[in-house]
């Protein structure tokens, strides 16, 4: 091999590194890129990397920003939104209460079979003139002083050699090559472990039920194409469906709880399913749904000291940090780091200034996993509460789809001047966030201390369609405002989120009749009522 150069050259061709590398080209199609990846392609199908679920964000960034459309809506499923069953020790899912959607939202999210996607991002990547190297591993990293530019040394098929750029991206994973070098890895406090494995055929949850009204609530009666998630105390399974004919089976459990120990086979975390959710379990024992692999990650949440660097160099996907796979958030963080990544490379091509603008998109990456982090840090205890979770969902998606969501999806997350004028509703946003989770868990200790409630009959269904501000909320998240129609929006989502801060404080009251909580009532609010079985 010879030396070569290249204007970026990323560490890394998986789903990250190689939706930067088309945004970059789809930018400035004069951009040289060299994108290297460890592993051979074409890659298998359904069995191959986890994170097959995607939200509104990186829904948005897939279909709109790369312009992937016609390839989710042809290869991949269309997502029946999340959906939540509250089935601890039932064998029967129509036994259990059900937490969703009955028909679809109006904003489109997917089901990503990763290999399958990977393969059409890298073929996508070459018709594109990108430098897409597969079967190439990363042997050294020398980051270039002042202007000068960063080397690695590769080997392909037991050959080296050098290549140079003048931007440095490490898209790596959880191999992490540059974090490892410049010692960025920090850890966090959230004590949390997933195994999976991929199965043939797809698992329908309408297999675990025959109620004819249960069956029938759907419009269309397709819950295997939603994320599912089997809920208990300390831990949920998710079922998520593959374009490849296979589905994708996983147990997250708090290790103080359920012990990775008690998971980390097969056999082990099938016997977990039949004390736990023997409902799945039967499903699974089908012979047709032969196991396709085994995986399990210990303590897989971590953070990162630093992502953006005004020396050329940045982080993105895996290789920086990583949350927790409830809400999907994974893919949100690579759509909202590449498209930092994508400005601060923009503006030193264009002879701007960059380096402060690495700092500050640093700061919000950091505030946005900050403040995300806390829907899931001390968590999990309450996962198995059909009184709370079911608020704490909707708490959640409402802060999501009112702040971030628009922010991101209308592109003015690198808008510095909106940025600007939304600092205090993003503060007071954030701050009602922080309030609002321990609230949550500490009524779902409240409700563990009275012991646990019996086995009951199942609520009606949770219904989130119905809820008329909610479905809203969801179907505004791509309309094309203006600045100043765009800052109203942001001031009525925070109008709607105080509201329900009031209305949720008032159950929680009214659950524990002795619980002085403070009240959460604002002038300006929006009312956020919720069906009285909530």
């Amino acid at each position: 091999m010879n030396r070569d150069d290249a204007d970026v050259l990323i560490l890394g061709g998986g789903l990250a590194g190689l939706c930067l590398a088309l945004q970059l080209k789809q930018d400035d199609p004069d951009i040289a890129i060299t994108v290297l990846e460890r592993r051979s392609h074409p890659v298998a199908e359904a069995a191959f990397k986890v994170g097959e679920s995607t939200v509104e964000i990186a829904a948005h960034y897939f279909s709109n920003v790369l312009g992937l459309r016609e390839h989710l809506d042809q290869e991949q499923i269309r997502k029946f939104g999340f959906r939540f069953f509250f089935s601890e020790g039932r064998s029967r899912l129509d036994e259990s209460t059900e937490l969703g959607v009955s028909r679809m939202l109006p904003t489109p999210s997917w089901q990503i079979d990763r290999g399958r996607f990977e393969n059409f991002l890298g073929e996508r990547a070459r018709a594109l003139g990108i430098d897409f190297r597969d079967g190439h591993v990363i042997r050294s990293i020398e980051l270039g002083e002042d202007e000068g530019a960063h080397a690695v040394e590769v080997e392909h098929e037991g050959r080296r050699g050098r290549l140079q750029a003048r931007w440095l991206v490490d898209a790596s994973g959880r191999a992490g090559l540059l974090k490892r070098k410049l010692g960025l890895s920090a850890p966090n406090a959230h004590d949390v472990n997933a195994v999976w494995w991929r199965v043939d055929g797809f698992v329908d949850p309408d297999d675990a039920g025959s109620d004819p009204h249960w069956l029938q609530r759907c419009d269309p009666p397709d819950r295997w194409r939603s994320t599912n998630h089997l809920c208990g105390a300390g831990y949920w399974v998710w079922m998520i469906p593959l374009g490849s004919e296979a589905h994708s089976i996983g147990i997250v459990a708090d290790e103080a709880m359920h012990p990775l120990d008690t998971l980390k086979s097969h056999d082990k975390a099938m016997a977990w399913l039949q004390r736990h959710q023997p409902a799945l379990a039967a499903l699974l024992q089908r012979p047709r749904h032969t196991v396709k692999d085994f995986l399990f990650l210990r303590r897989f949440s971590y953070d990162c000291k630093q992502v953006f660097s005004s020396r050329r160099w940045a982080l993105t996907g895996e290789a920086g940090l990583f949350l927790d796979p409830f809400y999907s958030p994974g893919s949100d963080f690579i759509a909202i780091s590449n498209s930092y990544i994508a400005e601060l490379i923009g503006r030193d091509r264009r002879g701007e200034p960059f380096g402060p603008y690495a700092s500050l998109y640093q700061q919000l990456y950091d505030s946005f996993y900050a403040n995300t982090m806390g829907l899931y840090l001390g968590q999990y205890a309450l996962f198995g509460d059909e009184q709370v979770l079911p608020l704490k969902v909707i708490w959640d998606y409402t802060y999501y789809w009112g702040l971030l969501a628009p922010l991101v999806i209308s592109g003015r997350h690198v808008d510095t001047g909106m940025l600007g004028r939304l600092r205090p509703a993003m503060a007071e946003a954030a701050a009602l966030n922080a309030g609002m989770q321990p609230l949550l868990r500490d009524w779902g200790d409240r409700n563990a201390a009275a012991g646990p409630p019996p086995l009951s009959a199942p609520r009606p269904m949770l219904d989130q369609y119905n809820i008329d501000w909610f479905h809203a909320m969801n179907k505004a998240l791509h309309e094309r405002l203006d600045d100043d129609a765009f800052a109203a929006r942001i001031d009525d989502n925070l109008r709607r989120m105080r509201g329900l801060a009031g209305e949720i404080t008032r159950r929680a009251r009214a659950a524990h009749g002795d619980w002085d909580l403070p009240p959460a009532e604002h002038d300006d609010a929006l009312p956020a009522p919720l069906p009285a079985q909530w």
